[in-house]
């Protein structure tokens, strides 16, 4: 009966032997021996008063028999055993940790009493472990975010079903959003990045002496040639801006992709100074804002990112970007603390020697310069003390620089490989006889890991060994 109070004679308390079920494997245990290590799960049986209690430490428990039943697995609960009889716990090589690490603490066993044989390798195989367990999360991440962005651009694919020419829309939108797709897309693809580069070299041949023209009053002014340039591919930018806001399916979310805000801004420079051109010529006393025109002149150089449209590197490197925000700020806090700790250090030693290095935030210039292995040598220390501290700050920048950039990569790698996953699935996607089931996608390693620890846990069991045999008497 639940509540029953168990606190006379015959109840756990006063037993001198308990007997136990761990998935039907039964033993008998002295109470004495439990009571060695009072803070394990058997231990706290002894301690229990009511049914109620009892039933929190285990499955089941038989009145009539005085059985304690625990849902666990037999095979490891010779481990235990062991540890109540010698009060050291031994890992055998065949093992899976991460079960084992599990089965221990439910049984309310520290790590801190495996046996010294045991404990180096146990510890190194539980940190390989962690660190294959972050490879699987890292690759299960990117099959399942390359599964939820293909099930996207085939949701919006299905969109235009139910529009007005969607069999045609639907074609245009796939040739100008997947430049792989077809022969016409690639030639479209082509031609954008030739006009973007086309753009971006006369925006710099523009600002070479060579190239440059005066007017009438001996002003600068453009040449009508890089205007004809530049004219063209406004055009060209707009005309595909256009299109692909006409042809996409979701108006109202069109701008939710970044690489649609980069279409806008490379373009909304050039209209912004047309218009405050216009307001400064009908308002001379406007005229500061021709300064605004020649700052949104320079922003044209963001036309470069409409690259990323056509290069699975620069996505990848842009979504490696967005997800390494811990590492770059990790990065970013290395540097600040070298910075500051060498700037200090040059200063003391050089403030009398040099005339450059005379104060700290002159000393912080020569510190990142020289951490991040730039060296100008501009400002250059000329002790002996001087010259000392700059090799330790050149040494401690590599090492700063290395560590969160190898994260880093990884990330650019998986996202890469991810990148060029989604793009070869969505070539593969047929749309011209309507949309009938999911595109397939290869979810192999996205249930691999699930599977490894399982298999580890029915690996063979029956080679021998000293600690082997020491279970195996606690057995029987």
């Amino acid at each position: 009966m639940t509540g029953q109070v168990l606190g006379e004679p015959g109840s756990v308390a006063h037993m001198d032997d308990i007997r136990i079920n761990v998935g039907g494997f039964k033993k008998r245990l002295q109470s004495d021996t439990l009571s060695r290590f009072p803070e394990t799960r058997l231990a706290r049986l002894l301690q229990c008063q009511s049914k109620e209690s009892i039933l929190e430490l285990c499955d089941d428990y038989d009145d009539t028999e005085k059985e304690f039943y625990f849902d666990r697995n037999p095979a490891l609960f010779p481990y235990v055993l062991n540890f109540y009889n010698t009060g050291r716990l031994h890992v055998m090589a065949e093992l899976c940790i991460f079960s084992f690490s599990q089965e221990i603490e439910y049984w309310g066993i520290n790590e801190f009493f495996i046996d010294s044989c045991c404990s180096s390798a146990y510890h190194c195989r539980k940190m390989d472990q962690d660190r294959e367990d972050w490879d699987d999360r890292s690759d299960e991440g990117s099959t399942t975010s390359s599964f939820d962005e293909l099930l996207e651009f085939y949701n919006d694919a299905t969109k235009f079903d139910k529009q007005l020419l969607g069999s045609a829309r639907r074609r245009v939108w796939l040739m100008l959003d997947n430049p792989g797709y077809s022969v016409a897309s690639r030639i479209i693809s082509i031609l954008s990045i030739l006009v973007v580069l086309g753009s971006i070299a006369t925006m710099c041949m523009n600002s070479m002496s060579e190239f440059s023209l005066l007017d009438s009053e001996g002003q600068p002014t453009e040449d009508p040639r890089f205007e004809t340039v530049e004219h063209f591919g406004i055009g060209w930018f707009t005309l595909e801006l256009v299109a692909r806001f006409v042809v996409a399916p979701d108006l109202l979310h069109f701008f939710d992709h970044p690489l649609n805000v980069i279409d806008l801004v490379s373009i909304l420079p050039f209209y912004l100074t047309l218009l405050i051109n216009l307001v400064v010529e009908s308002s001379p006393a406007l005229a500061n804002l021709g300064r605004v025109a020649q700052v949104l002149r320079l922003m044209r150089i963001f036309r470069i990112l409409k690259l990323a449209r056509h290069s699975t590197g620069l996505r990848s490197l842009g979504a490696t970007l967005r997800n390494s925000y811990k590492e770059v700020g990790l990065l970013l806090l290395y540097l600040a603390v070298g910075v500051s700790f060498f700037s200090v250090m040059a200063y003391t030693v050089e403030k009398e020697d040099s005339e450059d290095l005379s104060t700290i935030p002159a000393c912080w210039w020569w510190a990142t310069v020289s951490m991040t292995t730039v060296g100008y040598g501009d400002v250059v220390p000329v002790s002996i003390a001087g010259k000392l501290t700059a090799s330790a700050c050149i040494l401690a920048g590599i090492l700063v620089v290395v560590l969160p950039i190898t994260l880093i990569f990884n990330k650019f790698s998986l996202f890469y490989k991810r990148q060029k996953q989604l793009e070869i699935a969505m070539r593969s996607c047929d749309f011209d006889e309507g949309i009938k089931e999911v595109p397939s996608v290869n979810l192999r390693n996205y249930y691999a890991h699930k599977v490894k620890s399982l298999m580890a846990s029915l690996s063979n069991m029956s080679r021998s060994s000293p600690s082997e045999q020491s279970l195996n008497e606690s057995i029987h």
